[in-house]
C-alpha cells in the first residue's frame, strides 16, 4: 500500500471515530452528504474564457447535484459567471423547469380528501428572493455576515419569485395543504408575515420559524425534526420545495422534493 493511501486511510479512520464518539448519535439518514474526503483545489491559472465557464458550469452542476463537500463561498474566477446566471436568463429557465415538474406532480398525485395532505415550501430563494441582498454582496464571494443579512431581512424587502407564487396559489386550489418551514428566526415573524404578504402569498396553514430551541441545529436537524412533528400530528408530506438539500434531506421526507437553484450560498 502507497503512502497516501495510508495517510488517506488514518484520515477517513479519524473522521469515521469522532462521529462515533460525538456527543449527539450518529445517524447516517440525518447527515446532509455521505463522508467525502475533500481533496485540494486545482489553482486556475491563465484560463481562457471558455475553459472558466466551463469550470464554473461544471462546479454549479456538482452544487445543484449535491455532490460538492461544504463550502463558504462561490470560487473566486466564477463571480462573473454566477452573476450572468442569477441576472440573466439561466436562473430564470431553471426556476420555471422546477414549476413544470412540481405542477404536474401536484396535478397528479392523488390526494385523501382528509385535509392531512401537505406542501412543505422553504421561505428565502423558494417563495421570495434575496437576490437584491447578494447583487450588493458579491453573489456568493463574500462570506456570509449574519448582521447583514439580519438588517436585509428587517427590511421586509424580498421580492417574489414568481413561479414559485405560481405553485403555491395551484397546491392551495388542489386543496394541499400549505406549510412553510424557514430557517428564519421566531424574532422575524413579523417581518417575515408581511413580506411573503406583500409578495402575494396569503392563507398558509402554518408559519413554522426556528425558535431558541433550534438555534445551533444544522438545517438538515432542524428542518427534519418539524417535519417529523408533522407526520406524528398525521399529516402527510407529498410536495417539498426548497433551494437547499437541507430543505429536502433527513426525517419524514416528502413523497417527490423539488430543488430550486441556487449557487450563490449553500447551508448545511
Amino acid at each position: 500500500m502507497s503512502i497516501n493511501m495510508k495517510f488517506l486511510g488514518i484520515i477517513l479512520f479519524l473522521s469515521l471515530f469522532s462521529i462515533v464518539c460525538a456527543d449527539e448519535k450518529f445517524d447516517p439518514h440525518v447527515l446532509p452528504r455521505p463522508l467525502i474526503l475533500e481533496y485540494p483545489e486545482i489553482e486556475v491559472k491563465n484560463l481562457d474564457e471558455e475553459e472558466v465557464s466551463l469550470r464554473c458550469t461544471s462546479w454549479r452542476v456538482a452544487v445543484e447535484a449535491n455532490n460538492m463537500n461544504p463550502w463558504k463561498t462561490i470560487p473566486y474566477e466564477c463571480a462573473d459567471y454566477v452573476k450572468d446566471y442569477m441576472m440573466k436568463k439561466g436562473y430564470s429557465i431553471d426556476l420555471q423547469m422546477v414549476y413544470n415538474e412540481a405542477m404536474e406532480f401536484a396535478r397528479n398525485v392523488e390526494l385523501s380528501g382528509d385535509g392531512k395532505d401537505v406542501w412543505v415550501f422553504d421561505v428565502d430563494e423558494t417563495l421570495i428572493s434575496n437576490l437584491p441582498y447578494y447583487t450588493d454582496h458579491g453573489y456568493g464571494l463574500e462570506l456570509f455576515d449574519h448582521n447583514e443579512f439580519d438588517k436585509w431581512v428587517e427590511k421586509g424587502l424580498a421580492p417574489v419569485i414568481e413561479s414559485s407564487l405560481k405553485l403555491y396559489q395551484e397546491v392551495q386550489g388542489l386543496g394541499f395543504k400549505v406549510f412553510l418551514l424557514t430557517g428564519r428566526k421566531e424574532e422575524h415573524r413579523g417581518v417575515t408575515v408581511e413580506n411573503l404578504q406583500n409578495a402575494g402569498f396569503q392563507k398558509w396553514d402554518k408559519l413554522l420559524l426556528r425558535s431558541s430551541e433550534d438555534h445551533g441545529k444544522t438545517a438538515t436537524i432542524y428542518k427534519s425534526e418539524k417535519r417529523s412533528e408533522m407526520v406524528d400530528e398525521g399529516y402527510r408530506i407529498l410536495g417539498n420545495s426548497g433551494d437547499q438539500w437541507s430543505d429536502l434531506l433527513g426525517a419524514a421526507v416528502s413523497l417527490r422534493s423539488f430543488k430550486l437553484p441556487n449557487p450563490m450560498y449553500y447551508i448545511p
